[in-house]
This record gives C-alpha cells, structure tokens and sequence, in this order.
C-alpha cells in the first residue's frame, strides 16, 4: 500500500474534536506561511453531497450503498484532476483532511461486511493519521450541544461499535504511516499543543 507524503488525516467519532483541531494546524500553518490545503468527508462535491443527503435522513438507501457512495466520493476526492488532494500534494501543499477510508471502515463495517468495505476502499494511506479519542459519552453530549437534528449514526450504542472498529483498525497500520493517539478528554488548547509538537518532530 502506498503512502502519501505530507498528507495528514484527522479521525475520531462524531463530536471528537476533529474539525476544531484541523481549524487549528490550518492557522499554525498559515501564520508560518507554510502552503497547505483543508478538506474533508464526505466532500462538498457532487457525490458527497448526496452522501450527506442520506447522513441527514433526506434519501435513504441501504448500508451497502452508502458504503459505495462513500468509496465513489472518496476516489474523486483523492484522483479528481481539477481538485484533487493527489494534485495539492504534487504543488508542494500540505494536506490536512477531516475523515478519510479509516471512518468508513469504522463507521459502515458496523452494518456492513467488513471485508466489503476494506475491499472497495482499497486508498493510499496518509503519512499522518491523528485518531482523537474522545468517549462515547462525551460525544454525545457535544452532539446534544450543537442543537441540531442528530444525523444517521449520532447514537451512542451505534458510536461504542464505531470506537471499538477504529481501535482495531489501528493495530493493524501498514509501515510508514505515523499515528498519534490523543486523549479527547484533555482541553482544546492541551490537544493543539500536542498535535504541534508531534508534527514538528517530522518537521511538518
């Protein structure tokens, strides 16, 4: 499995903290005029949107066929020509993205044949990989926080299944790829700490 140079990926169950903190190292980066690019899954692009069509409830269709939309996007997410994170990465960026294939492993293999979703989801694994685990409980209530309808896997029994599918899932990464685990539970502030001072060691 290859690996992609300077790509970071941020994972953690909903509520984790992933978004905050990829916020964060975009501003570092910034404030140190190092070139990178942001983004996230599922995308805003077209098959991402329809991804989040069935997050939100709006379609429904079966475990399956979202673990398919969910690799489809991904694949234009990584190979598309004109936006494509194999592009930013050959311009020099740094790319940061919110979720890659580890969420689909850990989120569709719940209802989905596990062997299913690592087939379809056959990706280049990033250099970094930054799992926030945050407990099931303390997501929850940073979901009931935002006020907003719960989206298709906002549920604490679904998100404990989620945690242990990541766990294992991070036994098993390929050579090359460098994890940090950082405990959720710590303050915004303490995790962006962190998350700097490992980087840096890789002069990142």
């Amino acid at each position: 499995m290859s690996i992609l140079k300077s790509f970071i990926v941020f994972e953690g169950l909903d509520g984790a903290g992933t978004t905050t903190q990829i916020r964060n190292l975009a501003r570092y980066y910034e404030f140190n005029r190092r070139e990178y690019a942001v983004t996230n899954e599922p995308t805003d692009n077209p098959i991402g949107r329809l991804v989040r069509q069935v997050l939100q409830k709006k379609i429904i269709t079966t475990p399956e066929a979202l673990a398919l939309l969910y690799a489809a996007d991904r694949s234009d997410h990584l190979y598309n020509p004109s936006y494509g994170i194999t592009r930013l990465l050959e311009e020099g960026k740094i790319v940061m993205s919110d979720r890659y294939f580890y969420s689909s492993i850990a989120y569709q293999s719940v209802e989905c044949s596990r062997e299913l979703v690592k087939a379809i989801n056959r990706f280049p694994s990033p250099e970094f990989l930054i799992f926030i685990d945050t407990p099931v409980e303390d997501c929850m209530r940073r979901i009931e926080k935002r006020g907003e309808e719960k989206e298709l896997f906002d549920r604490a029994e679904f998100l404990t299944a989620v945690r242990k599918n990541y766990l294992a899932e991070l036994e098993n990464l390929p050579e090359g790829v460098n994890l940090l685990v950082v405990d959720g539970r710590a303050s915004i502030e303490e995790t962006e700490a962190e998350i700097r001072k490992y980087l840096s060691g890789f002069s990142l």
